[in-house]
């Protein structure tokens, strides 16, 4: 029979990320790695509130309102996430808002307070508690993201641990330190697991042997070895 061609075996990093994908899987670890295998960076540096995008806007607000502003939004945040993220139970969404609720109940009526404020400063009373509603409903739809869902609920179960963990009146460190990223979190994003360069793994090249050093299943004879 012929000699085999000379052949070069390739292995794809998709392969070897899909063997070790299933490692992962099987091997208890932390709740973060229930959503992504290797997490995007939603990152972002701390804001007070004023920047474009972080808060829906509320011209003329003082520091303190927008500060307000800012707990308000990540409480709305973390309650959007309570309620999409429950089929990643290991995000702790439910648990996490519900402690949020109980450890800084008193920071969120002071934010409330000041936020309802603002609106009846601005606007007077009658106008302004319709605006404060118009403002809370559309600040709950701005957490609402069908194809940024994994990347919210991953943001999500990571703040929702800094709240869960933040000492009582410092919930505003954590809104201002993380409401970027809550933000980003929103433009949908793909695991990196499975975008980084392809990893190829070339195994050793066996130079051909002449027709007659194979026998008649197709083995190397041992003296063409020697």
């Amino acid at each position: 029979m012929p000699a085999p061609s000379r052949v070069t075996r390739f292995v794809t990093s998709g392969l070897k990320r899909g063997a070790l994908a299933l490692v992962l899987l099987a091997t208890p670890v932390a709740a973060t790695a229930q959503v992504f295998v290797s997490a995007p960076n939603f990152s972002g540096p701390p804001v007070t509130g004023s920047e474009p995008g972080i808060v829906l806007p509320i011209p003329g607000a003082t520091p303190d309102e927008y500060a307000a502003a800012m707990l308000w939004n990540l409480r709305a945040g973390l309650n959007v996430a309570a309620l999409q993220c429950q089929a990643m139970p290991l995000v702790d969404a439910v648990e996490n808002y519900n402690a949020m609720l109980v450890n800084h109940g008193p920071e969120m009526k002071i934010a409330y307070n000041a936020l309802t404020g603002y609106f009846t400063r601005t606007l007077g009373p009658s106008a302004g508690i319709k605006a404060f509603d118009l403002y809370n409903t559309r600040t709950y739809n701005g957490f609402s993201s069908l194809y940024a869902l994994l990347g919210f609920c991953h943001a999500a179960g990571q703040i929702g641990r800094d709240v869960l963990f933040a000492p009582r009146g410092s919930l505003f460190k954590v809104a201002q330190n993380r409401m970027q990223e809550f933000r980003n979190s929103l433009v949908p994003a793909v695991d990196r697991f499975w975008i980084t360069p392809p990893l190829y793994v070339a195994q050793a090249v066996v130079p051909p042997f002449a027709a007659n050093c194979y026998d008649r299943n197709g083995q190397v004879k041992r003296s063409c070895l020697r």
